[in-house]
């Protein structure tokens, strides 16, 4: 058995070649391939699980917590008829182990090993499902308070202090949405925004992942349901001189607050950074506010807009997967450029409407942004979003694609169509040849492209979910790489702000990293290690 990377809050691995999407249902029967997001990765700690899988539904066990999965994971390389699974649990103190084999619902058994739970054997509860399925798991799961014991975001390390705030224009589809970072006051009355600010995105982030949204809502709730960014809500905007202006767009998957720990470092810098959430059904949610009915909105209790929810979009079956993803992409980057609009729109002083009714004061931002240094920046497929931004907008001087993919990004782009700077910071395990010789074609020899790749790296590396997982979630989902997360994110900011510098002409001290920039430097290396040569006859 071979055990897989994940595809959260991203876009595939190699395997796209073959056009399989993370968070596309199988059929229980369908062989399983690879490059499908696997929820199960291997430890090196005592106490094994062991889980069964039969007539397409099965559990695995998540630091002893059990998740009931509407299919079995797509993790197993071309196995028809898989195996147990299993799984290495963190260190524990021995418990003896019940005698008896726990069932849980008809469709499937689990070992009875998976009793040793922590050391707790009968504080459990039944957790219901969608299907009718239940679920032992242990009663201190949905205590929130515990969430307060695993890790933070980083705070920015620039000079500045960051502040937050969302904006949505217009009450459809069509408008805009996007979390805006910006230097800010020091407020210390002031509380740091939520992470993932409603429960709809943990049932969008579930059903990315085919799981139950019942359990992947608690289980998202229990580990991440505290969390907050380090950045001020709706904190007093910081005047007084131009700022640049960074657009940045998120990966399949994921949402407008999933990359804050970029962002904020970003905006502690001195940029202004617009994180625009998609609506092209990429996202794992998103949504936007509409107008009630008369009917509806006449009762006191009832606001007069509702919020109108839009999941992740699956790959149809038989449906051709670059069609998609690359009339996803056109959409993507035609909101890019109107949230460039909108902010811009804003720095001139003119009044717009913002629909989710925050106590930011917009008005500050008059004459703040610095209309002449504008950047492009995202990851995945973001990062094929930023290649399309750049081809459709002037505006956009520069751009940074972290870990792109590029299978969205149309033929007519190689052509030339990207006539400015544009760096490539990706890493070690994630790229594979096909789509490093498409990086390689539209780089060409500009000397204004450039790629780089940090070792130990992977592909969660950028997102923040990589910060907020202890040891045991890391490896189970694959968030961290061989190399400390915070010591890769670094490295991708030092060499983002260098290159911004460079060629955004900045007057700061961010070409102290311009090393990194040629893939000079602990860590980092020039191009990619991925072996591009043809392979030789037999």
């Amino acid at each position: 058995m071979r055990l897989l990377p994940p595809a959260l809050c991203a876009s595939p691995g190699p395997a796209r070649r073959r056009g399989v999407t993370p968070g596309t249902a199988i059929s229980p029967r369908q062989p399983l391939r690879h490059g499908q997001p696997d929820l199960v990765s291997p430890g090196a700690e005592p106490g094994i699980r062991h889980t069964s899988w039969k007539n397409g539904s099965g559990v695995v066990f998540l630091r002893d917590i059990p998740l009931p999965l509407m299919h079995s994971p797509d993790f197993l390389e071309e196995q028809q008829n898989p195996p147990s699974v299993c799984f290495v649990a963190p260190q524990v103190p021995r418990v003896p182990l019940r005698t008896r084999q726990p069932r849980v619902s008809s469709h499937f058994s689990v070992s009875a090993r998976c009793c040793l739970l922590l050391g707790i054997q009968d504080t459990t509860r039944k957790i219901p499902s969608r299907t009718g399925l239940s679920v032992k798991a242990p009663m201190e799961m949905w205590s929130t308070s515990s969430t307060e014991r695993f890790y933070k975001i980083p705070e920015g390390k620039g000079p500045h202090s960051v502040g937050c705030t969302d904006l949505m224009t217009e009450d459809a589809v069509e408008g805009s949405f996007l979390r805006l970072y910006y230097p800010a006051y020091d407020a210390t009355d002031i509380e740091e925004a939520r992470w993932i600010p409603d429960k709809e995105y943990y049932q969008g982030l579930s059903d990315f992942l085919n799981m139950y949204r019942v359990v992947g809502e608690r289980l998202f709730h229990y580990y991440v349901g505290s969390v907050t960014c380090p950045a001020k809500s709706n904190a007093a905007f910081k005047p007084g001189e131009k700022y640049p202006l960074i657009v940045f767009s998120h990966g399949l998957g994921a949402f407008r607050t999933i990359y804050s720990a970029i962002c904020i470092e970003m905006a502690s810098q001195g940029f202004i950074v617009a994180a625009v959430e998609h609506r092209d059904e990429s996202a794992s949610a998103t949504y936007y506010c509409k107008r009630r009915s008369v009917s509806e909105s006449q009762e006191e209790s009832t606001p007069n807009m509702e919020k109108e929810w839009i999941y992740y979009r699956k790959l149809k079956t038989g449906e051709e997967e670059r069609c998609l993803r690359h009339k996803q992409v056109q959409q993507r980057a035609q909101e890019c450029i109107k949230a460039l609009n909108l902010i811009l729109k804003i720095n001139s002083g003119e009044e717009v409407m913002n629909v989710l009714h925050s106590d930011f004061d917009w008005n500050s931002l008059k004459d703040s942004v610095d209309t002449s240094r504008i950047a492009v920046m995202g990851h995945s497929f973001g990062g094929a979003t930023v290649i399309e931004s750049l081809s459709k907008e002037i505006r956009f001087r520069c751009g940074i694609a972290l870990d792109v993919w590029m299978l969205p990004v149309g033929d007519d782009i190689y052509q030339n169509s990207v006539q400015q700077p544009l760096l490539f910071i990706n890493s070690e395990k994630f790229q594979w040849a096909e789509n490093i010789l498409k990086i390689k074609k539209l780089i060409s020899n500009d000397t204004n492209k450039k790629m780089i790749t940090i070792k130990g790296s992977v592909h969660q590396s950028f997102p923040d979910f990589t910060f907020v997982s202890g040891g045991i979630i890391a490896r189970f989902f694959k968030l961290k790489g061989e190399i400390d997360p915070n010591e890769a994110i670094d490295i991708s900011n030092h060499a983002s702000l260098a290159f911004l510098q460079k060629h955004l002409s900045l007057k700061k001290d961010f070409d102290q990293w311009d090393s990194l920039v040629d893939g000079i430097g602990p860590n980092v290396i020039p191009g990619t290690n991925i072996d591009t040569s043809p392979a030789e006859p037999e």
